[in-house]
């Protein structure tokens, strides 16, 4: 397999602007192209063709920077009005959204035309896509294999052709994760960067974003013009980028970088000879450019990391199950969802509001010791994935731990949390480094520029100080102009 990342979400805007194409030809052939493909890939869960369609034929796009470009939202958290709002969920199966949210009115504004939402797995909790309620999606270099997650279903589109661009989120890597998977260029903004709600002020208490998974760094900078946005409303806010991501890239040459590198899991789980080929051949082209490249990791514990992020999702998960269930008037059965969301659920009912506000303040010291290690070093490098995509239909967890985890109610809290650490126990090494960024506020994109000897892609990492996205653009951009791109 080949991406064509010629034929990006700008090469088809200018298309339509230059009149050498009709936004309904264009949107004509995505949709084609999707009702080939989705029968044997499940990326796209809902679609909304005529009304697509329809818009093609009706809007105006003038001035527009993606007139008339086709699209694909993520079933989580993309909310378009009228719309099925799903969550990948089997409680969430008939929800029908009320409202648009402000990342997909954003996205309406740049001229995009939405043809429908992709596949996520239940409320975004896994690092593949697999929901109970959709079935699992397909990797498009071999569809015995995952494209990742959560927004697995959005890589899987992007990457088989469907559209040239989907919008995506990350709370734990879930834009890096399927991005180093499929191929593709996945960045996570800085916290802050884009819009959050309506009727949210954060996101997994900020360490969730939504963005996009793209085919070009200049696909990723033009959509960080479009969603870049100061939100009055929202917990976290970061200054503007005034010149613009696009104008950056193409007026700038690339500053020569300090940049620290570490092939070392933060959990300190094996990596594969793959991911550390993928890294070690980066350093060597970042040598050969004239950066300065130095092995060293900050000192940041990544299990008592990793055991906080856990620890926030079930208190998350308790606090918006907890309000269906009392609306529903009865008492949620291991039946209403998966097991793992299961799991979560009962593990936070028993979480104390000091051990929550401790998990919180763990990512703020996370946050210093990055600061401090910026002092020194600029970006920094890690694989993306610590191994390329798994098959789908792996099984992650024993019989004797579902077990457990069908009855979670019984534990205690630190029992609870040991099972829910158990639980991830095998997915979380093939995917270990995404969560830091998450949790300091920091950006981080992953680049395709390795090719496993089956034939799989695999990303690296970098990983920049708040508010520098443009320094990730520039390294990305020259790799890409370089053909490190896969």
């Amino acid at each position: 397999m080949k991406l064509n990342r010629q034929e990006d979400g700008l090469y088809f805007a200018d298309l339509i602007h230059s009149k050498q194409a009709s936004a309904e030809e264009v949107v004509t052939e995505s949709i084609r192209q999707i009702e080939e493909k989705n029968p044997s890939i499940n990326a796209v869960i809902h679609n909304r063709f005529e009304k697509a369609l329809k818009e093609a034929r009706t809007k105006d796009f003038s001035n527009k920077p993606f007139a008339g470009v086709p699209i694909l939202i993520k079933d989580l958290g993309q909310s378009l009005a009228g719309e099925p709002n799903t969550s990948g969920a089997k409680l969430f199966k008939n929800v029908i959204s009320s409202q648009t949210s402000h990342y997909t009115q954003k996205l309406l504004d740049a001229g995009f035309i939405i043809l429908g939402q992709t596949n996520t797995p239940e409320f975004g909790f896994k690092n593949i896509t697999e929901p109970e309620l959709y079935g699992p999606t397909r990797n498009p270099w071999d569809e015995s294999y995952s494209p990742g997650g959560s927004s697995g279903g959005s890589s899987a589109a992007v990457a088989s052709g469907m559209v040239p661009l989907a919008g995506a989120s990350d709370g734990g890597g879930s834009i890096r994760i399927p991005a180093s998977f499929t191929g593709l260029v996945g960045l996570k903004p800085t916290r802050g960067r884009t819009p959050i709600g309506p009727g949210s002020g954060r996101a997994w208490q900020g360490a969730s974003i939504d963005f996009a998974l793209t085919k070009s760094v200049r696909d990723t900078a033009a959509m960080l013009d479009v969603l870049q946005v100061i939100q009055a409303s929202a917990a976290f806010q970061v200054p503007l980028f005034a010149s613009g991501y696009q104008k950056e890239l193409a007026n700038h040459p690339t500053k020569k970088f300090r940049i620290a590198y570490s092939t070392q899991s933060p959990i300190r789980s094996s990596v594969s000879d793959e991911a550390k080929r993928a890294v070690l051949k980066t350093v060597k082209w970042l040598e050969e450019q004239g950066h300065i490249v130095e092995e060293k990791e900050p000192d940041i514990d990544g299990i008592d990391l990793m055991e906080s992020y856990y620890l926030m999702n079930c208190g998350e998960t308790t606090a918006v199950l907890e309000g269906i269930e009392r609306s529903l008037g009865r008492d949620f059965t291991v039946e209403d969802m998966e097991l793992v969301t299961w799991v979560m659920y009962h593990s936070g009912k028993k979480i104390s509001a000091a051990s929550y506000s401790n998990t919180i303040k763990s990512w703020d010291v996370a946050a210093e010791i990055m600061a401090r290690f910026r002092e020194s070093y600029d970006l920094y490098l890690t694989p993306a994935t610590a191994d390329s995509a798994p098959k789908v239909g792996t099984k992650w967890q024993s019989d004797s731990l579902m077990e457990k985890m069908a009855h979670i109610y019984e534990f205690n809290t630190e029992e609870q949390q040991k099972i829910v650490w158990d639980m991830f126990g095998d997915s979380l090494p093939v995917t270990p480094f995404g969560m830091q960024a998450n949790l300091s506020g920091e950006p981080a994109i992953s680049l395709p520029v390795h090719l496993t000897k089956e034939g799989l892609p695999l990303g690296v990492q970098f990983i920049a100080p708040k508010g520098k996205e443009h320094w990730l653009l520039h390294i990305g951009k020259d790799m890409e102009d370089a053909g490190l791109f896969i």
